[in-house]
């Protein structure tokens, strides 16, 4: 079988990261990260929602709001995610099944080089076990309802879809995973 464009030929097991909260002196990095991620999925799908360039004062933003977190390759950041208690904008609560504790999953970024080896997949296992012990009884997220949306990727990982929206004009579908 001939390996995706980009693809090296790596499998999971044998990319060594290491996963971890992110700390104040980190937030360049991973703004650099989802820019590079912006950026590539603007090459490749034109220009949408998922093109505008966050700062190093959003991703610090994000630090205060909830747990984030980075997944090193060596000293390089090669994926993020974001895991927080409070309901972002665009998540409508009544697509979801009703829980006490939900865990909403934002700002996923893996870097491009990177992408298709599974380094997204860790993270989502990673993010399913913080989940757990957090303690929460469910992770939501929403995927732009476009070729340049992730979210064949989370029905891949489990992911159920409760939901597609148009939200501000921004059409999402919505996911989740009961724990």
């Amino acid at each position: 079988m001939k390996a995706a464009a980009g693809h090296t030929g790596r499998s999971a097991s044998a990319i060594r990261l290491t996963l971890a909260r992110a700390d104040e002196a980190g937030a360049a990095a991973v703004a650099a990260l989802r820019v590079a991620a912006a950026r590539d999925l603007t090459a490749r799908h034109g220009h949408g929602h998922w093109s505008g360039e966050p700062s190093e004062r959003g991703v610090l933003a994000d630090a205060r709001r909830g747990q984030l977190w980075v997944a090193r390759r060596g000293r390089g950041v090669a994926a993020t995610f974001l895991l927080a208690t409070r309901k972002p904008w665009a998540i409508d609560p009544a697509y979801f099944t009703a829980v006490a504790r939900p865990l909403y999953l934002l700002n996923m970024a893996v870097r491009p080089d990177w992408q298709r080896q599974g380094v997204g997949r860790r993270c989502l296992d990673r993010a399913v076990e913080i989940a757990r012990g957090w303690p929460a009884d469910a992770i939501r997220l929403d995927a732009y309802d476009a070729a340049a949306g992730a979210g064949e990727f989370y029905a891949r990982c489990g992911f159920r879809e409760v939901g597609r929206v148009a939200y501000r004009g921004v059409p999402l579908i919505y996911y989740e995973l009961l724990l």
